[in-house]
């Protein structure tokens, strides 16, 4: 004949289930942001300086932090047009109906005006939000100007970035939708040139 289980014992099992669970989250955590190689990984509300050496494109940059490692940095939230001709120029031109050539021209206009912003040199301020990389390796951002203001926002208020937000990296998505519908309405930066 079973045994019945003494009432609570559910539940303690359960609690201590939840328990288990948490202590190893926290153990990972900790272990990833040891392996993540850098200051930024330890401190997403923090802002960590990183000073600008090479500006990439529109939305990608590289920087030092003041340990000496170098970062690539792709800006969260955004995407700007391709510089080069490239795989994901060629899937934009199909999916906007423009040509290659065309997507390439806004993108070098986007990238002219990223490094007019954050010339080599330039002391930027790093914000993380929950995913701190992407799939090649490149650090996930808001980045923070000298004057205070978000990188990532003043090229979709300019027009030079449009929205591009994927989950779990959301923390200014709205404010960056709200930036783009006036930016579209005024025609600023791409929007004029047909973007």
């Amino acid at each position: 004949m079973r045994r019945k289980t003494p009432k609570g014992w559910k539940a303690f099992s359960y609690l201590l289930v939840l328990l288990v669970l948490y202590v190893f989250y926290q153990l990972i955590g900790e272990q990833f942001r040891e392996l993540s190689g850098s200051k930024v990984a330890e401190a997403s509300e923090k802002r960590v300086p990183c000073k600008v050496v090479k500006v990439y494109d529109g939305d990608t940059f590289k920087c030092r932090l003041e340990n000496g490692e170098e970062v690539k940095v792709r800006l969260i939230g955004i995407d700007t047009p391709e510089s080069r001709r490239n795989r994901k120029a060629y899937r934009d031109a199909e999916r906007s109906g423009k040509s290659v050539e065309e997507i390439v021209r806004l993108g070098k206009m986007a990238s002219e005006f990223t490094k007019r912003l954050i010339p080599p040199g330039t002391v930027v301020y790093l914000e993380t939000d929950v995913q701190l990389h992407d799939r090649y390796g490149r650090l996930l951002a808001y980045v923070y100007l000298p004057d205070g203001r978000m990188l990532n926002e003043v090229l979709v208020e300019e027009g030079y970035a449009t929205v591009y937000t994927f989950p779990p990296n959301v923390k200014y998505a709205e404010r960056f939708v709200e930036l783009q519908r006036k930016a579209m309405r005024e025609r600023r930066g791409l929007w004029r040139e047909g973007l």
